[in-house]
C-alpha cells in the first residue's frame, strides 16, 4: 500500500482474504453483450427473433391496408377486347417494364424471368453469410452500398417508365380504366339516390343483314374499338353499333366515318377507306335498327 504523495512510490493492492475463489464448474450463464463493446448479439436466435417480430407487425399493417382499401377490380375478362391494356400490381411494375426489353425477352425470356430475379433474391438470401464484415457504416462498405443504391435506382426508374407508358397508352387510345368507370358509376348512382352501382346490361338488339359484305370492312376496321359483337366498349367510349340506325341518319354516319368525331375518339377513315367503302359501310349501319 502506498503512503505519502511520492509519484515513484510502488503501489501494492491488497486483496480481501475473506473473498473465496470460486471453485467447481465455471459459470454457465453467458454475460450480457453490452460487456463486449463493438460486438453484436447472436444472429440465431436473438437477432432472427427480432426480425420475425418486425415482420409480423409489417404483415399485420399490410393486411389492414388490403382490407381497408380493396384492390380495384375491372369487368370480367373479355378475350375479344383488343383495346384492353393489361397492368400488373404496383409491386411488379418494375419487372413488367424490365421484361419489355429485348435482351431479357424472346429467346432470352428465361434469363429475364428466372436468371436475373434468381440472382437478386439469392443474393438477399445469402447476404448474412457472404457479408460477414464487422463494419456497419455504409460509406465504409462501398461494394454493398453501391449495389443497394443501384438496385433502388433501377426499381424507381423502371417503375416510372412503366407507369408513364401506361398513361401514354390510355391517352393515345382514349381509354378510361375500368375501375375508374365503376367508381364514376357508383358516384353517379349515389348522387341520384339509387344507393349503389347499377350496371345495366347491353340491350340485345339483333344485327340486321349479318351476311352483308360491309361486315368484312367492319371486322377489319371497327371491332378493335366497338368489339366483335358490335355492342361497344365503354372503357374506350366506343358506342354500340347495334341499333345505331335509330340514332343517326345515313348522312350523319357518313360524316362521322369520314371525318371522325369526339376529338379523335372516333378516328377519321377518309384516308383508310375509299368513298365506295364508306358508302357501303354507312348504308349497312343505317339499317341497324331495333326490331319493331
Amino acid at each position: 500500500m502506498a503512503h505519502g504523495h511520492k509519484s515513484n512510490e510502488k503501489v501494492v493492492f491488497v486483496g480481501d482474504s475473506r473473498v473465496r475463489k470460486r471453485s467447481g464448474a465455471p459459470n454457465t450463464v453467458p454475460p450480457d453483450y453490452s460487456s463486449y463493446p463493438g460486438k453484436s448479439e447472436a444472429f440465431i436466435p436473438n437477432f432472427l427473433l427480432k426480425e420475425w417480430m418486425v415482420g409480423v407487425v409489417v404483415l399485420v399493417g399490410f393486411l389492414v391496408l388490403t382490407i381497408a382499401e380493396p384492390a380495384p377490380l375491372g369487368y370480367p375478362a373479355d378475350p375479344t377486347n383488343a383495346a384492353f391494356i393489361p397492368m400488373p400490381d404496383w409491386y411488379f411494375l418494375f419487372l413488367y417494364q424490365f421484361l419489355k426489353y429485348p435482351y431479357v425477352a424472346g429467346d432470352y425470356i428465361v434469363l429475364g424471368t428466372v436468371g436475373i430475379p434468381g440472382v437478386a433474391f439469392g443474393a438477399l438470401l445469402l447476404a448474412p453469410f457472404l457479408d460477414t464484415g464487422k463494419e456497419r457504416r455504409f460509406y465504409r462498405r462501398p461494394v454493398t452500398t453501391a449495389l443497394m443504391v443501384l438496385s433502388l435506382i433501377s426499381l424507381f426508374y423502371l417503375t416510372k417508365v412503366s407507369w408513364d407508358h401506361y398513361q401514354h397508352e390510355l391517352a393515345k387510345t382514349n381509354t378510361i380504366p375500368e375501375h375508374h368507370l365503376r367508381e364514376e358509376k357508383a358516384r353517379e348512382a349515389a348522387m341520384s339516390g339509387k344507393g349503389g352501382e347499377e350496371q345495366q346490361p347491353v340491350a340485345s338488339i339483333p344485327i340486321v343483314d349479318e351476311d352483308d359484305p360491309a361486315m368484312e370492312i367492319l371486322k377489319a376496321r371497327c371491332i378493335a374499338c366497338h368489339n366483335p359483337d358490335l355492342k361497344g366498349n365503354e372503357s374506350m367510349k366506343a358506342p354500340a353499333l347495334r341499333g345505331v340506325g335509330d340514332t343517326h341518319t345515313k348522312e350523319e354516319l357518313v360524316e362521322i366515318v369520314t371525318n371522325g368525331k369526339g376529338g379523335g375518339a372516333m378516328p377519321s377513315f377518309k384516308e383508310m377507306l375509299s368513298a365506295e367503302e364508306i358508302d357501303q359501310v354507312t348504308t349497312w349501319l343505317a339499317k341497324q335498327k331495333k326490331a319493331e
